[in-house]
């Protein structure tokens, strides 16, 4: 595992590039961005927040921890790694953010899976809570406090954008992404939790296909499917997997008892892997 400090950061006020000054990071303009002593930079003006504390809770964030780190998603971050990690290697680390990265999982399952290839990481989320956990699990990640919808990072600086479960913003992603680069995905499929859902709601709306085509700007390359029955044997890995998911906010107070009951649950796990390449100017 070889991974180097990412370096390509903006000013989320006026875009100008940040460099790292000791224990901050300053723009031109002098605007200037402290890092916190848990390792982490906090990028989302006050002024662009649209609440006081937005994004996944602290218990939110302390339930996918516990949930994720017991490796029930681990196949999931397998296909990820491997997708991100296909392209032959090049001599430069490649540059790869997570935007939306939660508690940081998939970026340390990326780094563990890199074997001696140079990996330059950063993981965004607009959640506070989720990127502290993020670094006091990982401190060669770059970890950022920011919103998807102005990533504090250079025009054309990454090789790859990583949206799991996530909110794409496809211009910012395209903004960000070298030509060739790529952007990767995650999708929860029509069967995703599909037990668990039976049970939390009287009854479940028909998720069929919905026709989908690259946004401007990229172009689709071959995705996969991951789908595999999950066992659950504890209470806990239950409450925390509806803990993580917005079912847990969605479901009437009598659907979350009746899953707060159960001390066992098999599950089916489906995602949908898309892979887009950026385009470059005039293609």
């Amino acid at each position: 595992m070889n991974v180097i400090p990412f370096q390509d950061l903006c000013c989320p006020l006026d875009g100008l590039p940040l460099t790292g000054d000791g224990h901050s990071w300053r723009c031109g303009a002098g605007h200037c961005y402290d890092i916190a002593r848990q390792g982490y930079t906090h990028l989302l003006p006050v002024q662009k927040k649209r609440s006081r504390d937005p994004g996944d809770s602290k218990a939110m964030v302390a339930a996918r921890r516990r949930f994720l780190n017991g490796g029930h998603y681990r196949p999931i971050a397998t296909a990820v790694s491997d997708a991100l990690l296909a392209s032959p290697a090049e001599a430069a680390a490649l540059c790869c953010l997570d935007a939306g990265c939660g508690e940081g999982y998939y970026l340390r399952e990326l780094a563990a899976r890199a074997g001696d290839r140079s990996l330059a990481l950063a993981g965004l989320d607009i959640s506070k809570w989720a990127v502290q956990a993020a670094a006091k699990q990982d401190r060669q990640t770059r970890w950022l406090v920011g919103s998807n919808a102005n990533l504090p990072v250079t025009t054309a600086s990454l090789d790859r954008v990583l949206c799991l479960f996530g909110f794409p913003v496809y211009d910012e992603f395209a903004r960000v992404l070298k030509a060739g680069g790529e952007l990767l995905l995650v999708d929860a499929g029509p069967n995703h939790l599909r037990e668990l859902r039976e049970i939390v709601y009287p009854s479940l709306k028909p998720r069929g296909e919905k026709p989908w085509s690259a946004p401007t700007g990229f172009r689709s390359l071959v995705g996969d499917t991951v789908a595999y029955s999950l066992e659950l044997t504890e209470a806990q890995a239950i409450a925390d997997l509806l803990a993580m998911t917005p079912h847990l906010y969605r479901a009437s107070a009598e659907g979350r008892a009746r899953a707060a009951a159960l001390n066992t649950l098999t599950v089916t796990v489906e995602v949908q892997l898309r892979r887009l390449q950026r385009l470059a100017e005039g293609e």
